[in-house]
């Protein structure tokens, strides 16, 4: 009698175990689940969260810079953004691009238009038409937004694989203080190469007009770089920032305070 007592005891403590086993293997994974409807699922789904860090904005020997209006001031991305004015949008039913010129004009007048100039710049071995200095007719480069290595085909359909990027759009510029620019001012700021990134097609769609409160790059690694660029352009042509914009670039330079703001040179 006694040792079926025992064995009864023994069986209860046995199972108290296994239930508290399993107690804990339910939390794990609830809390696993919680990790990746959370943060998680962001994690798996940015393969490419990792790439380049930077971007040119002049190449030597051949690219010239673009004069604006005034000097982007040196010194961190964060104090810089200190001195750019805060407001509201400005209304953006009278934006028409043509009201910065042309398409891709030749304004720094090295005798290519401002297209190819950035392709040359940031495709590595870039390929030329037959017979031209400036068409650049392919290449291949780690895409900044993205983190991918790209490549580039010139051709109807293939060109548009690799986009051109203003880094601060030009929809968003209208609204934040471009059209008390002059004409010249605007054609400069479109053209700028301090404005201008080549990318991934796709990425850059899905870019729009946003500005750094609605749209980041997928890349976290050029984020820093990327926020640093958008502060260096507004200030390059007295363009302002809204709240959430501030505070979006804000925490961006939060986690590199010795960003510098960017300088063409």
């Amino acid at each position: 009698m006694t040792a079926t007592w025992t064995d009864f005891r023994r069986a209860r403590r046995r199972s108290r175990q296994a239930w508290i086993l399993l107690a804990a293997a339910c939390l794990g994974l609830l809390g696993g689940l919680g990790w990746f409807f959370t943060a998680g699922q962001f994690a798996v789904a940015e393969p490419h969260a990792t790439g380049p860090s930077e971007a040119p904005v002049l190449a030597a020997g051949w690219m010239k810079p673009v004069a604006p209006v005034r000097p982007v001031p040196s010194g961190t991305a964060a104090a810089v953004l200190d001195t750019l004015a805060v407001k509201g949008r400005a209304a953006r039913d009278n934006y028409d691009r043509s009201a910065f010129g042309q398409a891709w004009l030749d304004v720094d007048r090295n005798g290519c238009d401002t297209r190819n100039d950035i392709l040359r710049r940031d495709l590595a071995d870039a390929e030329f038409v037959d017979g031209s200095r400036c068409q650049v007719a392919g290449g291949t480069f780690q895409e900044p937004y993205t983190g991918r290595v790209i490549a580039f085909r010139r051709g109807a359909e293939s060109s548009k694989a690799v986009q051109i990027d203003h880094v601060v759009a030009l929809g968003d510029a209208w609204q934040k203080g471009a059209q008390q620019l002059t004409a010249q001012q605007r054609q400069h700021l479109a053209n700028d190469p301090l404005n201008l990134i080549a990318v991934d097609g796709p990425a850059n769609q899905d870019k729009s007009a946003s500005d750094a409160a609605t749209w980041l790059p997928p890349n976290k690694a050029f984020r820093c770089h990327y926020a640093a660029r958008q502060i260096s352009v507004k200030a390059a042509y007295q363009l302002w920032v809204t709240p959430a914009e501030k505070e979006a670039l804000k925490r961006i330079l939060g986690t590199c305070p010795q960003q510098q703001a960017i300088v063409a040179r």
